[in-house]
């Protein structure tokens, strides 16, 4: 359940190296990179088991809807297995919610692997996030997630719960931000996350093991 992530913009080789080394020793799920590092954790991960994902269109959702299905494209060619891709946050405050879903239709289509749709709770209304979560289901996404971890707050219970009453079983919910212990990620699971988002990830299994 657990997506071992380093998205920091001044990530160096090393730390990529330390995350996919407590990432191998671990057997966690996934980690999570910045494009520029996809190939390189993959070739550390190769035959660990441990999946990459990657990110598209990070951390504004700005990202010309072409541009962010290039980038889902050549993410997946360079060995992701699963893409985070931040939804059109504008658009969807704008109403604009047929832009939203061809954006993420988009990326989901270009991908052609599992794509979690970030919504960035923070900044949207419960009817935007209720909206934004329609658009990634009917966009044929394969999860909604709360947060990038960029733009000021993370994941809440609140939030989780109310993800997960809006798509019900037809998407997983990852939440995303501030996830550090074990306790903590226990809450996120009962609210209702079949993922969890965190550079924490030995630490909240070691705290499990306890």
């Amino acid at each position: 359940m657990i997506d071992h992530t380093l998205l920091a913009p001044g990530a160096d080789r090393g730390a990529i190296k330390r995350l996919c080394s407590e990432a191998a020793a671990r057997s966690i799920g996934h980690v999570c990179v910045n494009p520029r590092y996809v190939a390189e954790a993959g070739g550390l991960l190769r035959g660990s088991g441990v999946g990459v994902c990657s990110v598209v269109g990070f951390p504004l959702g700005a990202t010309l809807t072409e541009v962010k299905a290039l980038e889902a494209r050549r993410v997946v060619e360079l060995g992701a297995d699963e893409v985070d891709m931040v939804l059109n946050i504008g658009a969807l405050r704008n109403g604009e919610d047929f832009l939203v879903r061809e954006d993420i239709a988009a990326v989901v289509s270009a991908a052609g692997v599992t794509t979690k749709v970030i919504l960035e709770t923070g900044l949207l209304s419960d009817d935007e996030k209720r909206r934004g979560c329609a658009a990634a289901a009917d966009a044929g996404a394969h999860f909604v997630k709360t947060s990038t971890g960029f733009a000021g707050g993370g994941a809440t219970l609140e939030d989780v719960r109310l993800l997960k009453a809006a798509v019900g079983d037809r998407l997983g919910v990852k939440a995303s931000g501030g996830i550090r212990t074990w306790d903590a990620a226990r809450e996120f699971i009962e609210a209702g996350a079949t993922r969890l988002g965190t550079s924490s990830g030995p630490a909240i299994l070691d705290g499990w093991r306890h």
